[in-house]
């Protein structure tokens, strides 16, 4: 093992410094404090390494942040970045390491969203414990932090950010940067004097409390304190009834609003007096707007709200494609991380595409091309620990077979030992159903979705049947050859398809049970020769093809059958089309490279956000009517049209695009668009504010008619306007129309960046009524950013523009 490295930060002022060993709460619980410090020096495998041969980095944390240093780099990564930690025999790339050093000596740290983890490898065993579990411990905390405990660290991080010399108080000339810093252009005499004003000890520099004045004295809101001061008789204050007039008018919550208003006192006034008192100061008017009870996602769609014991195919199901891979199509990386991230956001349909590998072992990878290989019973181990750690309900194996008999067999044999009781290996009552069952009867329940030899009629038969020999089965059943989905990555694979495919295996035959994969002809050929507990694959150009030549017919197909669709072969990137035209149609597992951010997945995470992130929503009721005369390219609708006006108030402390660039300011604007068929989709954009990512203000009112809003998602996105160039992207949220909360909601926020926007939404309310909604960022660390919008929600056709 490498040697400790000569450069380093400096140990002094150790009351900042973190030693797992002995981590305790101080008096004030925004902060940890610590007895001890200490340093632990990590070597991180080659693939963390920009250039040259591995190194000893050497680690240290902070409170909030984890540092590591080799010479002079210094990153940090921010711990409310972090999700968890696990141990060194969980990654690949350590385990491909096992002969260097003990597993024992390596950990993982995992982070949230998409970026890559971080593997490290401590000088011992017990350093690499000390350090996760102390590492698991801030975790926990953080997670824990309520509101109040996220803005107070959150304003510390900034204080500590802006006092540069770290002398513990802040000159003027330190506020000007951190105005910056924070995105703020402000004239020079207004900051001058709001900084005297805040310096109440008159020493020409700002300690503690009074950079919290400070603070407060920048993110005043005039629209707010004006809808305080409207209810409040008194401008200081809301009493118990007052509070009680404002959840009625202005949050819609009707009779139980005198419970409510009782209940948020409780949870949201930072004083004890004025809890005794009943009453709600502005402070606690702010924090509960920024809030979760201010969210504008309705509360009654976060937790499962849905009826779940409906069939299958009358669910939209988050589906993934080609889940292994966490890069592009062609050279890019398979790992069980990509099941491991997948399976955790919700996803409930992982593709799993396996082919033969060396020493009898079947493996798993983008075939015929230079991605990389893992093997297939590490999948099954990851799909088998993770498979129900976010959601109950079932989860689809969407095998994609290219293996011989005998590596066939050891794939029935690892998903049968591995998985155990987690697999559905018969019916659920061992007879013959009339329908798919539903996710409520399949709770924590494995399916294989593929080929099948038989039918599940003749398969429940035989049962109690002399098996044939599994040569001459195979035999009698060459009709049903393994079909894979079509490889249009290259000429190769199209050249395969000209040779003979291996012949299906009965063992893994027999472990599909209710999604026998089948080949689509034509709408009339699967009505008079497909059975309800077949599923057909569509690429998404045929889909198309289909939604705009015979709409009907596939939405009626839907109603019966399960359709997936997947990505072209052409999307060599990774990229992904809209799904939204595909769930119009009723296609419940509409499959996304769920490794790629951007505007389809965005789609995707809003619309299964709702019923508690489970990965199935209920489908509308004419996506499920046998009978439905729906059509989604011509949708008919209108008596359930409605129009949405909504006005774009304003901002505040939205995050910089270029952190690096000190003096740059964003240019913000916003944009909402709708997605739902064809006619409702649009987007409206309010004008940019020049230099004000703080406090900017548009009072702008965009004006949208919907025909068909139960199909309708709803994104708002903050750009960064650039005159030069196309816009940049800043922050977004995405919900579905049914979930958009009635009165004074918050939106919180999620975005592909680092730091995100929160966009505060007002849903039915009067346009005269300007309540403020806050988007909180997700992370302590980041700002408590926010969108004030005001929207009216009306049936019938808008007058005017």
């Amino acid at each position: 093992m490498p040697g400790r490295p000569e450069a380093g930060p400096s140990p002094a002022d150790t009351s900042k410094r973190i030693y797992f060993r002995d981590i305790t709460k101080a008096h004030d619980p925004h902060q940890l404090q610590l007895k001890k410090w200490g340093e632990g020096f990590l070597w991180l495998p080659p693939r963390h390494l920009e250039r040259g041969s591995p190194q000893t980095w050497n680690g240290r944390i902070e409170f909030g942040h984890i540092m590591l240093w080799c010479n002079c780099f210094y990153p940090a990564i921010s711990i409310s970045d972090v999700d968890t930690v696990r141990e060194g025999h969980e990654s690949e790339l350590l385990r491909n390491l096992a002969e260097e050093f003990p597993l024992e000596q390596g950990f993982t740290i995992v982070f949230h969203g998409r970026r890559s983890n971080l593997d490290l490898v401590a000088n011992s065993v017990e350093e690499a414990q000390i350090w996760m579990q102390g590492l698991q411990l801030l975790v926990d905390f953080v997670t824990s932090m309520d509101q109040q405990e996220r803005l107070d660290q959150w304003l510390s991080d900034w204080f500590q950010h802006g006092d540069k010399n770290q002398d513990g108080r802040m000159t003027f000339g330190e506020v000007q940067r951190l105005l910056h810093l924070m995105n703020v252009e402000m004239d020079q005499d207004h900051a001058f004097q709001l900084f005297q004003r805040a310096d109440a000890s008159q020493s020409g520099t700002l300690e503690g409390e009074e950079f919290v004045e400070f603070y407060k004295s920048l993110t005043q809101r005039p629209e707010v304190q004006e809808l305080f001061e409207k209810f409040s008789s008194d401008g200081q204050k809301l009493t118990l009834l007052e509070f009680v007039d404002f959840l009625q008018e202005e949050q819609k919550e009707g009779e139980r609003a005198s419970d409510l208003a009782l209940e948020l006192i409780d949870c949201y006034e930072p004083s004890d007096s004025g809890k005794l008192r009943h009453v709600l100061s502005m402070d606690g008017f702010l924090s509960y707007l920024y809030s979760k009870d201010g969210d504008i996602f309705n509360p009654t769609c976060l937790p499962i709200y849905q009826d779940m014991t409906q069939p299958l195919n009358q669910y939209y199901i988050s589906s993934s494609h080609n889940t292994y891979l966490v890069g592009d199509q062609l050279c890019g990386q398979s790992s069980v991380e990509g099941y491991i991230r997948a399976l955790k956001r919700g996803c409930r349909c992982v593709e799993v595409d396996i082919w033969d590998g060396p020493s009898g072992e079947p493996i798993v990878y983008h075939g015929h091309t230079l991605t990389s290989r893992i093997p297939f019973k590490d999948v099954v181990a990851a799909i088998g620990q993770y498979a129900f750690q976010t959601s109950d309900y079932p989860v689809i194996l969407s095998l994609e077979n290219h293996c011989s008999w005998e590596q066939q067999e050891i794939i029935a044999c690892h998903l049968t030992e591995i998985l155990g009781n987690q697999l559905l290996s018969t019916t659920l009552d061992g007879h013959l159903p009339t329908q798919l069952p539903s996710p409520e009867e399949l709770r924590r329940k494995i399916l294989v979705k593929g080929k099948k030899l038989k039918t599940l009629e003749e398969d429940l038969e035989e049962e109690e049947e002399e098996p044939e020999s599994e040569l001459e089965e195979a035999e009698l059943q060459l009709e049903a050859q393994m079909e894979s989905e079509p490889q249009e990555l290259s000429p190769r694979s199209k050249d395969k398809k000209k040779k003979s495919k291996p012949i299906l295996c009965p063992s893994l035959s027999a472990l599909v049970v209710y999604l026998k994969a089948v080949t689509f002809y034509s709408f009339t050929h699967s009505r008079e020769h497909y059975r309800f507990y077949e599923t057909s694959s569509f690429s998404e150009a045929k889909a198309k093809s289909l939604i705009k030549e015979a709409g009907n017919e596939f939405v009626l197909h839907n109603t019966w059958q399960l359709s997936r669709v997947y990505p072209s072969g052409l999307r060599t990137d990774s990229s992904n089309y809209n799904p939204q035209e595909f769930w119009n149609a009723g296609c419940q597992m509409v499959a996304l490279n769920m490794q790629t951010a951007g505007l389809e997945m965005d789609l995707c995470d809003g619309l299964f956000r709702q019923n508690a992130g489970s990965g199935y929503v209920l489908k509308p009721d004419f996506l499920r009517d046998a009978q439905s005369s729906f059509h989604p390219e011509r949708p008919i609708s209108p008596f359930k049209a409605r129009t949405l006006l909504i006005q774009v108030i304003s901002g505040q402390q939205l995050p910089k695009v270029d952190k690096t660039k000190e003096e740059s300011i964003v240019d913000p604007l916003v944009r909402v668009e709708i997605f739902g068929v064809r006619p409702d989709t649009s987007r409206q954009e309010t004008s940019y504010v020049e230099n004000n990512g703080f406090n900017p203000y548009w009072g702008q009112t965009l004006c949208f008619r919907v025909l068909v809003p139960e199909l309708a998602l709803l994104r708002f996105v903050v750009k960064d306007y650039d005159w030069k160039s196309r816009n940049d992207f800043i922050g977004q949220y995405t919900l579905p129309w049914n979930c958009m909360q009635q009165g004074e909601p918050v939106l919180p926020p999620l975005a592909r960046t680092p730091a995100l926007a929160a966009l505060l939404i007002l849903s039915p309310a009067p346009l005269s009524r300007l309540p403020p909604h806050t988007l909180a960022l997700q992370g302590w660390h980041q700002p408590p950013s926010s969108l004030h919008l005001c929207a009216h929600l009306h049936p019938g056709r808008a007058r005017g523009g």
